[in-house]
């Protein structure tokens, strides 16, 4: 699924899911071998690819969720 990362007003990782029409804010990111996975504060788990460093926001990626 599509999904767009920002950062909210405070500085924290947000993350949009445009066909759910849900915005929630990362609370653990974990790095894998294939890139990272992040818990959104729902308990959803997003498996990311790997992304250059420092991340350049907004961005669009592709997302797969694993919970």
């Amino acid at each position: 699924m599509k999904v767009m990362l920002r950062q909210n007003a405070l500085g924290h990782l947000v993350v949009y899911v445009a066909k759910k029409d849900l915005e929630e804010e990362v609370v653990k990111q974990e790095t894998i071998e294939t890139g990272k996975i992040f818990t959104l504060a729902n308990g959803w788990e997003l498996s990311i690819p790997a992304m250059e460093e420092p991340l350049r926001l907004p961005q669009t990626i592709e997302a797969k969720r694993l919970a």
